[in-house]
C-alpha cells in the first residue's frame, strides 16, 4: 500500500504568511486608534450639523440620530459593524456617503503623489550614485544640498514660488485651480487619472491640460520627496562601494561600467526601495499643503475640511484609508523583500 508522504510547505511561503499575520494587530490597532482618535477631536458635529440657530433639543435629536449619545462602547461596535458591511458613514459637510467622497478623491491625491515619485526618482536616484561614487566632488556636494534644501523647506513656500514664478512672472503654468481647464470636461472615469484617462479617450487637450495642471504640484511634492530617495541612494551606494565583493571584482579585471551597476547598484537597490515605498505612503498623506495651494481635490484637502467641522464619518475615514495603505505598502514591501533577498534566511 502506497504511503502518501505531506509535502512540506516552501520556506517562503511560510515566511509570507507569518508576514500577513503580523499585519492583523496592526490593522486592528488601527482600527481602535482611529475610532478614539476622532472621538477626541474638539467641538460637536450634531451643534454644527443642525445650525447656528438651533436650540438645545434639536441638537440633542441629532446627536441621537448620529449615535453620539450612546456609551463609546455601543459606538464602537456599532462602527464594527459599518466597517463590516463597507459603510463609512455620511459625512455632514458634504452630505454624501464618505466612502463616496473618498474612492472620488483618492485617485487625484494617487496621481499627483505617483507623478511626484517617478520626478524625483528621475533625479534622486542617478543624484546619489553619481555623489558615491564621487566622494566630496562637486556632484556630491551638490546631493548635500538638495538633500539639505528638500528637508528644510517646506512645501507650501515651495508650492508658493513656483506659482509666482511659473504663473504670475512668466506665464507658462495654468492658474492653479484644479486638474483641468473649465474648457475641458472630466474624461470618462476609468482608472480615475485624468492623465491615463484623456488618453484611453483619445483626447489629446485634455490630456495636455490634465499634464500642466498637475506639472507644478508634482514638482513642489517631488523636491519634498527627492531628499531621503537621493540621501539613501548615496548611503548605500557607498556601502556596498566599499564592502570587499566589490574589491574583488574590481581585482578580477571586471569593467567599471559591470562592477558599478551589476554588482553595486543592484545590492544597493533593496534599501532604495524600501524608502521608496515608506516616501509614498508618507507623501500620499502628507500633500494636504500641496492641495490647498493648488487647489487640488485630493484627500488630504477633503481631510481638512472634514477637520475643521468636526465631521468625525469623514476624519475616520481618511485616517483609516491612510492607515491601510501605509500597512499595505509595507506588507508589499517586506513580501517582496522575502521572495528577492538572497541574504534572508527562510528557515525557521
Amino acid at each position: 500500500m502506497a504511503i502518501s508522504i505531506p509535502v512540506a510547505m516552501p520556506p517562503k511561503v511560510r515566511l509570507v504568511g507569518r508576514r500577513l499575520l503580523q499585519a492583523v494587530p496592526a490593522l486592528a490597532g488601527i482600527v481602535i486608534v482611529t475610532f478614539l482618535l476622532t472621538r477626541a477631536l474638539p467641538g460637536d458635529p450634531a451643534v454644527y450639523f443642525a445650525g447656528p440657530a438651533a436650540d438645545a433639543a434639536s441638537i440633542a435629536e441629532i446627536r441621537k440620530s448620529l449615535g453620539l449619545d450612546q456609551p463609546l462602547p455601543i459606538q464602537f461596535l456599532a462602527y464594527l459593524g459599518d466597517l463590516v458591511t463597507g459603510n463609512l458613514g455620511m459625512s455632514i459637510s458634504t452630505g454624501q456617503p464618505v466612502l463616496h467622497e473618498i474612492l472620488t478623491r483618492l485617485p487625484a491625491s494617487v496621481e499627483l503623489t505617483l507623478i511626484a515619485l517617478m520626478i524625483s526618482i528621475a533625479i534622486a536616484v542617478p543624484l546619489g550614485v553619481l555623489a558615491a561614487t564621487r566622494p566630496d566632488s562637486w556632484i556630491d556636494h551638490l546631493c548635500r544640498f538638495v538633500v539639505t534644501a528638500g528637508v528644510s523647506l517646506p512645501t507650501f513656500f515651495t508650492g508658493l514660488a513656483l506659482v509666482y514664478l511659473f504663473y504670475y512672472l512668466l506665464g507658462w503654468a495654468p492658474p492653479p485651480m484644479g486638474r483641468l481647464d473649465i474648457l475641458y470636461l472630466p474624461p470618462a472615469h476609468v482608472t480615475g487619472f485624468y492623465t491615463i484617462d484623456s488618453l484611453l479617450a483619445g483626447d489629446i487637450g485634455a490630456f495636455g491640460s490634465a499634464l500642466a495642471h498637475i506639472a507644478l504640484p508634482a514638482l513642489t511634492l517631488a523636491l519634498f520627496t527627492l531628499a531621503p530617495i537621493a540621501r539613501m541612494t548615496r548611503a548605500s551606494m557607498l556601502q556596498v562601494l566599499g564592502s570587499d565583493f566589490i574589491r574583488t571584482a574590481r581585482a578580477a579585471g571586471l569593467s567599471k561600467r559591470k562592477v558599478l551597476f551589476a554588482y553595486g547598484f543592484r545590492n544597493a537597490l533593496l534599501p532604495v526601495i524600501t524608502t521608496l515605498g515608506m516616501v509614498f505612503s508618507f507623501a500620499l498623506g502628507a500633500n494636504v499643503l500641496v492641495e490647498k495651494v493648488f487647489a487640488w481635490p485630493g484627500i488630504g484637502s477633503y481631510a481638512i475640511e472634514a477637520l475643521v467641522v468636526s465631521d468625525y464619518a469623514a476624519v475616520q475615514g481618511f485616517v483609516l484609508a491612510m492607515a491601510l495603505l501605509f500597512v499595505a505598502l509595507n506588507l508589499t514591501i517586506d513580501i517582496v523583500y522575502t521572495l528577492v533577498d538572497p541574504r534572508l534566511r527562510l528557515e525557521d
